[in-house]
């Protein structure tokens, strides 16, 4: 995973508790990068982990499509299948979740 290119940054200024500083200053060390690249990894798994959580909690609510629901996680769709399945999440697909999908899947031609 590589970081964003630099042009493209912006600049956040975060306090972190003393015992999280600590410990982001060991794993810079283990690591041998900065801090920055570690805190902006994490930063990017956290948002990819919301992003799933948010897109399955639309899903089991019947507010999305499976389709939609792996677009705004950001997976393909069967990798949302597999997710949906690992979590014991009935699949909720009807006919107009069907067209809605192939729609959706035509317009990415």
């Amino acid at each position: 995973m590589s970081a964003t290119p630099r042009k493209e940054m912006k600049v956040i200024a975060a306090r972190f508790p003393k015992s999280s500083a600590d410990e982001l200053e060991q794993i810079a060390k283990e690591e041998q990068i900065d801090r920055s690249t570690i805190i902006v990894r994490a930063l990017q798994r956290y948002i990819r982990e919301w992003k799933l959580e948010r897109a399955l909690a639309l899903y089991r609510e019947g507010k999305l499509t499976l389709w939609k629901a792996a677009d705004i996680a950001g997976i393909s769709i069967w990798e949302m299948m597999d997710t949906i399945k690992e979590r014991n999440i009935p699949i909720q697909y009807t006919f107009k979740d069907f067209k809605e999908d192939f729609e959706a899947a035509l317009k990415e031609k």
